[in-house]
Protein backbone atom coordinates (compact mmCIF):
# COMPACT_ATOMS: atom_id res chain seq x y z
CA UNK A 1 0.00 0.00 0.00
CA UNK A 2 0.61 3.84 -0.15
CA UNK A 3 0.99 4.95 2.87
CA UNK A 4 0.68 8.70 4.00
CA UNK A 5 1.95 8.85 7.81
CA UNK A 6 1.26 11.93 9.93
CA UNK A 7 2.94 12.83 13.71
CA UNK A 8 1.34 15.58 14.52
CA UNK A 9 3.53 16.11 17.69
CA UNK A 10 6.77 15.77 16.34
CA UNK A 11 7.22 14.37 12.18
CA UNK A 12 9.99 11.48 12.39
CA UNK A 13 12.87 13.90 10.66
CA UNK A 14 12.58 16.50 14.04
CA UNK A 15 15.98 17.67 15.34
CA UNK A 16 15.34 17.00 18.61
CA UNK A 17 15.56 13.50 19.71
CA UNK A 18 12.38 11.65 22.00
CA UNK A 19 10.70 8.45 22.33
CA UNK A 20 8.29 10.21 20.35
CA UNK A 21 10.13 10.64 17.56
CA UNK A 22 12.41 7.37 18.04
CA UNK A 23 8.42 5.60 18.25
CA UNK A 24 7.07 7.32 14.72
CA UNK A 25 10.59 6.62 12.83
CA UNK A 26 10.38 2.71 14.27
CA UNK A 27 6.76 2.13 13.19
CA UNK A 28 7.88 3.76 9.42
CA UNK A 29 10.70 1.42 9.47
CA UNK A 30 8.14 -1.90 10.27
CA UNK A 31 5.85 -0.50 7.93
CA UNK A 32 8.26 -0.29 4.57
CA UNK A 33 9.86 -3.73 6.08
CA UNK A 34 6.50 -4.79 5.44
CA UNK A 35 6.59 -3.93 1.78
CA UNK A 36 4.62 -1.00 2.03
CA UNK A 37 5.61 2.55 0.35
CA UNK A 38 5.56 5.03 3.17
CA UNK A 39 5.93 8.80 3.00
CA UNK A 40 5.61 11.33 5.32
CA UNK A 41 2.49 13.41 4.33
CA UNK A 42 2.78 16.49 6.52
CA UNK A 43 5.16 18.13 8.96
CA UNK A 44 3.24 20.30 10.71
CA UNK A 45 2.77 20.62 14.29
CA UNK A 46 -0.70 20.76 15.88
CA UNK A 47 1.30 21.21 19.16
CA UNK A 48 -0.33 23.87 21.76
CA UNK A 49 1.83 23.61 24.71
CA UNK A 50 -0.65 26.43 26.39
CA UNK A 51 -4.81 25.79 26.38
CA UNK A 52 -5.24 29.62 26.86
CA UNK A 53 -3.40 30.99 24.04
CA UNK A 54 -5.66 32.05 21.38
CA UNK A 55 -3.18 33.08 19.19
CA UNK A 56 -0.71 29.87 18.72
CA UNK A 57 -4.74 28.16 18.21
CA UNK A 58 -5.61 30.29 15.28
CA UNK A 59 -2.20 29.60 14.20
CA UNK A 60 -2.43 26.08 14.20
CA UNK A 61 -5.81 25.94 12.63
CA UNK A 62 -5.03 28.23 9.60
CA UNK A 63 -1.64 26.46 8.73
CA UNK A 64 -3.98 22.81 9.07
CA UNK A 65 -6.15 24.66 7.09
CA UNK A 66 -3.20 25.27 4.34
CA UNK A 67 -2.21 21.86 4.72
CA UNK A 68 -5.51 20.23 3.78
CA UNK A 69 -5.88 22.53 0.78
CA UNK A 70 -2.78 21.42 -0.26
CA UNK A 71 -2.43 18.27 -0.01
CA UNK A 72 -6.01 17.72 -1.52
CA UNK A 73 -4.54 19.59 -4.40
CA UNK A 74 -2.02 16.56 -4.59
CA UNK A 75 -4.01 13.97 -4.12
CA UNK A 76 -6.65 14.94 -7.26
CA UNK A 77 -3.32 15.24 -9.02
CA UNK A 78 -1.31 12.57 -8.40
CA UNK A 79 -4.27 10.14 -6.64
CA UNK A 80 -4.57 9.71 -2.99
CA UNK A 81 -2.78 7.36 -1.07
CA UNK A 82 -4.10 3.68 0.34
CA UNK A 83 -3.94 4.35 3.82
CA UNK A 84 -3.42 7.84 6.49
CA UNK A 85 -1.58 6.17 9.36
CA UNK A 86 -1.40 8.76 12.05
CA UNK A 87 0.84 8.60 15.12
CA UNK A 88 0.19 9.51 18.66
CA UNK A 89 -2.98 12.15 17.99
CA UNK A 90 -3.22 13.81 21.48
CA UNK A 91 -4.80 16.46 23.52
CA UNK A 92 -1.78 18.99 22.99
CA UNK A 93 -1.32 17.46 19.19
CA UNK A 94 -4.21 16.27 17.64
CA UNK A 95 -4.88 15.54 13.80
CA UNK A 96 -6.20 18.22 12.59
CA UNK A 97 -5.48 17.17 8.73
CA UNK A 98 -6.20 13.44 8.52
CA UNK A 99 -9.77 12.58 9.18
CA UNK A 100 -11.26 15.35 6.99
CA UNK A 101 -9.16 14.41 3.45
CA UNK A 102 -9.81 10.74 4.50
CA UNK A 103 -13.67 11.56 4.66
CA UNK A 104 -13.49 13.58 1.07
CA UNK A 105 -11.73 10.95 -0.66
CA UNK A 106 -12.85 7.63 0.85
CA UNK A 107 -9.18 6.74 2.15
CA UNK A 108 -9.31 4.51 5.71
CA UNK A 109 -7.58 6.13 8.33
CA UNK A 110 -5.86 4.48 10.71
CA UNK A 111 -4.47 6.09 14.32
CA UNK A 112 -1.34 4.33 16.50
CA UNK A 113 -0.84 5.64 20.12
CA UNK A 114 -4.08 8.11 20.76
CA UNK A 115 -4.67 9.09 24.05
CA UNK A 116 -7.71 10.42 25.36
CA UNK A 117 -8.39 11.53 28.95
CA UNK A 118 -11.54 13.80 30.23
CA UNK A 119 -10.06 15.66 32.82
CA UNK A 120 -7.62 17.49 30.05
CA UNK A 121 -10.99 19.16 28.49
CA UNK A 122 -10.06 22.48 29.45
CA UNK A 123 -9.82 25.84 27.31
CA UNK A 124 -8.80 25.50 24.03
CA UNK A 125 -7.46 21.62 24.40
CA UNK A 126 -10.76 21.29 24.96
CA UNK A 127 -11.63 21.56 21.33
CA UNK A 128 -8.41 19.34 20.40
CA UNK A 129 -9.59 16.83 22.42
CA UNK A 130 -12.70 16.76 20.43
CA UNK A 131 -11.14 16.56 16.98
CA UNK A 132 -8.97 13.48 18.91
CA UNK A 133 -12.52 11.49 19.71
CA UNK A 134 -13.74 12.61 16.16
CA UNK A 135 -10.73 10.86 14.61
CA UNK A 136 -10.86 7.90 16.85
CA UNK A 137 -14.76 7.03 16.09
CA UNK A 138 -13.70 7.25 12.02
CA UNK A 139 -10.09 5.04 12.02
CA UNK A 140 -10.67 1.70 10.67
CA UNK A 141 -8.61 0.46 13.75
CA UNK A 142 -7.07 2.52 16.12
CA UNK A 143 -3.69 0.63 17.45
CA UNK A 144 -2.83 0.89 20.92
CA UNK A 145 0.37 0.11 22.80
CA UNK A 146 -0.99 0.04 25.70
CA UNK A 147 -3.94 -0.98 28.00
CA UNK A 148 -4.06 1.91 29.12
CA UNK A 149 -4.33 4.38 26.37
CA UNK A 150 -7.22 1.67 25.37
CA UNK A 151 -8.96 1.96 28.52
CA UNK A 152 -9.14 5.72 28.53
CA UNK A 153 -10.26 5.33 24.49
CA UNK A 154 -12.91 2.48 25.10
CA UNK A 155 -14.56 4.73 27.52
CA UNK A 156 -14.49 7.80 25.62
CA UNK A 157 -15.87 5.80 21.92
CA UNK A 158 -17.41 2.68 23.08
CA UNK A 159 -18.25 1.98 19.64
CA UNK A 160 -14.00 2.52 18.03
CA UNK A 161 -12.23 -0.71 16.67
CA UNK A 162 -9.23 -1.19 18.52
CA UNK A 163 -6.16 -3.85 18.17
CA UNK A 164 -3.03 -3.99 20.88
CA UNK A 165 0.50 -3.85 19.00
CA UNK A 166 2.99 -4.27 21.83
CA UNK A 167 5.79 -1.45 21.87
CA UNK A 168 8.67 -2.54 20.00
CA UNK A 169 12.46 -1.88 19.21
CA UNK A 170 15.05 -2.61 16.64
CA UNK A 171 16.91 -5.07 19.33
CA UNK A 172 20.10 -5.76 17.36
CA UNK A 173 22.22 -3.09 17.96
CA UNK A 174 21.32 -3.54 21.55
CA UNK A 175 21.94 -7.42 21.64
CA UNK A 176 25.21 -7.25 19.84
CA UNK A 177 26.65 -6.43 22.98
CA UNK A 178 25.55 -7.71 26.48
CA UNK A 179 26.13 -6.25 29.22
CA UNK A 180 29.43 -8.20 31.44
CA UNK A 181 27.26 -7.36 34.59
CA UNK A 182 30.24 -6.03 36.42
CA UNK A 183 28.74 -3.89 39.11
CA UNK A 184 28.46 -1.16 40.47
CA UNK A 185 27.48 0.78 37.03
CA UNK A 186 24.07 2.43 36.95
CA UNK A 187 22.98 4.57 34.20
CA UNK A 188 19.77 6.31 32.61
CA UNK A 189 18.38 7.94 29.81
CA UNK A 190 16.12 10.60 29.56
CA UNK A 191 15.70 14.50 28.34
CA UNK A 192 15.85 17.29 30.68
CA UNK A 193 13.11 18.96 30.50
CA UNK A 194 9.79 20.06 33.17
CA UNK A 195 7.24 18.40 34.17
CA UNK A 196 7.59 14.23 34.90
CA UNK A 197 11.20 14.00 33.11
CA UNK A 198 12.03 16.37 35.77
CA UNK A 199 10.07 14.91 38.60
CA UNK A 200 11.86 11.38 37.80
CA UNK A 201 15.61 13.01 37.80
CA UNK A 202 14.46 14.02 41.20
CA UNK A 203 13.17 11.05 43.07
CA UNK A 204 16.30 9.38 41.42
CA UNK A 205 18.04 11.90 43.43
CA UNK A 206 16.27 11.00 46.42
CA UNK A 207 16.63 7.21 46.53
CA UNK A 208 20.57 7.34 45.84
CA UNK A 209 21.23 9.58 48.59
CA UNK A 210 19.83 6.45 50.80
CA UNK A 211 22.24 4.29 49.43
CA UNK A 212 25.74 6.58 49.02
CA UNK A 213 27.44 4.24 51.13
CA UNK A 214 27.56 2.07 48.11
CA UNK A 215 29.77 1.71 45.63
CA UNK A 216 27.71 2.47 42.55
CA UNK A 217 28.37 5.07 40.13
CA UNK A 218 25.49 6.44 37.38
CA UNK A 219 25.95 6.92 33.78
CA UNK A 220 23.50 10.03 32.91
CA UNK A 221 22.65 10.11 29.37
CA UNK A 222 20.66 13.15 27.55
CA UNK A 223 20.22 16.60 27.60
CA UNK A 224 17.73 19.29 27.64
CA UNK A 225 16.44 22.86 28.95
CA UNK A 226 16.39 21.73 32.23
CA UNK A 227 19.91 20.14 32.13
CA UNK A 228 21.90 23.09 34.79
CA UNK A 229 18.99 22.00 37.39
CA UNK A 230 19.66 18.50 36.55
CA UNK A 231 23.42 18.96 37.53
CA UNK A 232 22.16 20.42 40.70
CA UNK A 233 20.06 17.95 42.27
CA UNK A 234 22.80 15.69 41.36
CA UNK A 235 25.71 18.39 43.07
CA UNK A 236 25.40 16.63 46.52
CA UNK A 237 27.48 13.57 44.99
CA UNK A 238 31.09 13.29 44.60
CA UNK A 239 32.03 14.90 41.33
CA UNK A 240 33.26 10.91 40.24
CA UNK A 241 29.97 9.48 40.57
CA UNK A 242 28.37 10.80 38.26
CA UNK A 243 29.44 10.51 34.56
CA UNK A 244 27.48 13.01 32.12
CA UNK A 245 27.35 11.89 28.40
CA UNK A 246 25.60 14.10 26.92
CA UNK A 247 23.33 12.95 24.32
CA UNK A 248 24.52 9.72 23.07
CA UNK A 249 23.41 7.96 19.70
CA UNK A 250 21.75 5.18 19.82
CA UNK A 251 25.14 2.69 18.92
CA UNK A 252 26.77 4.69 21.88
CA UNK A 253 24.11 4.35 24.17
CA UNK A 254 24.57 0.26 23.41
CA UNK A 255 27.86 0.81 23.76
CA UNK A 256 27.30 2.39 27.62
CA UNK A 257 24.83 -0.53 28.18
CA UNK A 258 27.37 -2.99 27.39
CA UNK A 259 29.61 -1.32 30.30
CA UNK A 260 26.15 -0.86 32.58
CA UNK A 261 25.03 -3.25 35.37
CA UNK A 262 21.15 -1.82 36.10
CA UNK A 263 18.72 0.78 34.24
CA UNK A 264 17.55 3.28 36.58
CA UNK A 265 15.04 4.95 36.05
CA UNK A 266 11.83 5.98 38.14
CA UNK A 267 9.75 6.60 35.01
CA UNK A 268 6.72 9.13 36.22
CA UNK A 269 4.15 9.38 33.92
CA UNK A 270 6.19 7.45 31.37
CA UNK A 271 3.64 6.39 28.69
CA UNK A 272 5.42 2.89 28.54
CA UNK A 273 9.58 4.27 27.98
CA UNK A 274 11.29 2.87 24.54
CA UNK A 275 14.56 2.95 26.89
CA UNK A 276 13.24 0.24 28.98
CA UNK A 277 13.04 -2.03 26.27
CA UNK A 278 16.15 -1.27 24.77
CA UNK A 279 18.01 -1.64 28.22
CA UNK A 280 16.73 -4.86 28.69
CA UNK A 281 17.25 -5.83 25.26
CA UNK A 282 21.20 -5.64 26.43
CA UNK A 283 20.91 -7.55 29.24
CA UNK A 284 19.93 -4.89 32.11
CA UNK A 285 17.66 -5.75 34.52
CA UNK A 286 15.07 -2.40 35.19
CA UNK A 287 14.13 -0.67 38.24
CA UNK A 288 11.29 1.85 37.94
CA UNK A 289 8.06 2.94 39.25
CA UNK A 290 5.28 0.51 38.93
CA UNK A 291 3.19 3.24 37.41
CA UNK A 292 1.47 4.28 34.37
CA UNK A 293 2.54 2.34 31.01
CA UNK A 294 5.87 1.12 32.88
CA UNK A 295 4.48 -2.64 32.95
CA UNK A 296 3.96 -2.86 29.86
CA UNK A 297 7.27 -3.24 28.74
CA UNK A 298 8.63 -4.36 32.52
CA UNK A 299 7.50 -7.42 34.38
CA UNK A 300 8.23 -7.12 38.01
CA UNK A 301 10.23 -9.62 39.34
CA UNK A 302 11.66 -11.21 36.13
CA UNK A 303 12.98 -8.40 34.14
CA UNK A 304 13.26 -5.96 36.67
CA UNK A 305 12.16 -4.38 40.43
CA UNK A 306 9.19 -1.90 39.98
CA UNK A 307 8.43 0.43 43.39
CA UNK A 308 5.44 1.97 44.51
CA UNK A 309 5.40 5.97 43.00
CA UNK A 310 7.45 8.09 45.15
CA UNK A 311 8.66 5.63 48.00
CA UNK A 312 11.92 6.65 47.80
CA UNK A 313 13.33 3.78 50.51
CA UNK A 314 11.40 1.19 48.03
CA UNK A 315 13.25 2.45 44.96
CA UNK A 316 16.50 2.61 46.76
CA UNK A 317 16.17 -0.98 48.12
CA UNK A 318 15.37 -2.13 44.97
CA UNK A 319 18.78 -0.97 43.36
CA UNK A 320 20.31 -2.05 46.85
CA UNK A 321 18.77 -5.83 46.13
CA UNK A 322 19.75 -6.23 42.60
CA UNK A 323 23.66 -4.44 43.28
CA UNK A 324 24.17 -7.05 45.98
CA UNK A 325 22.69 -10.48 44.41
CA UNK A 326 24.55 -11.19 41.06
CA UNK A 327 22.63 -14.54 40.48
CA UNK A 328 19.24 -12.68 40.62
CA UNK A 329 20.43 -9.91 38.88
CA UNK A 330 21.51 -12.03 35.89
CA UNK A 331 18.30 -14.09 36.25
CA UNK A 332 16.83 -10.76 35.57
CA UNK A 333 19.25 -9.77 32.97
CA UNK A 334 18.75 -13.58 30.77
CA UNK A 335 14.52 -12.73 31.19
CA UNK A 336 14.94 -9.06 30.09
CA UNK A 337 17.00 -9.76 27.24
CA UNK A 338 14.70 -12.74 25.99
CA UNK A 339 11.28 -10.87 26.95
CA UNK A 340 12.26 -8.27 24.11
CA UNK A 341 13.82 -10.68 21.52
CA UNK A 342 10.35 -12.43 22.19
CA UNK A 343 7.70 -9.98 22.12
CA UNK A 344 9.06 -6.69 21.52
CA UNK A 345 11.16 -6.98 18.53
CA UNK A 346 10.52 -4.82 15.41
CA UNK A 347 10.28 -8.06 13.64
CA UNK A 348 7.41 -9.47 15.81
CA UNK A 349 5.77 -5.89 15.58
CA UNK A 350 5.92 -5.96 11.25
CA UNK A 351 4.06 -9.39 11.46
CA UNK A 352 1.44 -7.72 13.93
CA UNK A 353 1.45 -4.16 12.45
CA UNK A 354 0.71 -5.89 8.65
CA UNK A 355 -2.12 -7.98 9.98
CA UNK A 356 -3.92 -5.45 11.55
CA UNK A 357 -3.45 -2.98 8.52
CA UNK A 358 -4.69 -6.19 6.75
CA UNK A 359 -8.14 -6.38 8.35
CA UNK A 360 -8.86 -2.80 9.12
CA UNK A 361 -8.79 -2.29 5.22
CA UNK A 362 -10.68 -5.19 3.91
CA UNK A 363 -13.29 -3.55 6.90
CA UNK A 364 -13.24 0.15 6.29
Amino acid sequence: MKIAFYSPLKPPDHAIPSGDRLMARLLMQSLAGAGHVVDVASRLRSFLRDPTDATAHAKIIAEAEQERARLTRKWETDGPPDLWFCYHPYYKAPDLIGPALCTAFGVPYVTAETSYSRRRNRGLWASFQAEVLAGTELAAVNICLTERDRDGLYQAATNARFARLRPFIGIKIFTASLSDQQPPRLVTVAMMRAGDKMDSYTRLVAALDLIRDQPWHLSIVGDGALQAEVRELFSGFADDRIIWHGQLDRGEIADLFAQSTLYTWPGCGEAYGLAYLEAQAAGLPVVAYNTAGVPEVVSDGQTGILTPVGDDMAYANAISRLLNDEVERRKMADAARNRVIEAHSIEAATASLSAILEQAVKTS
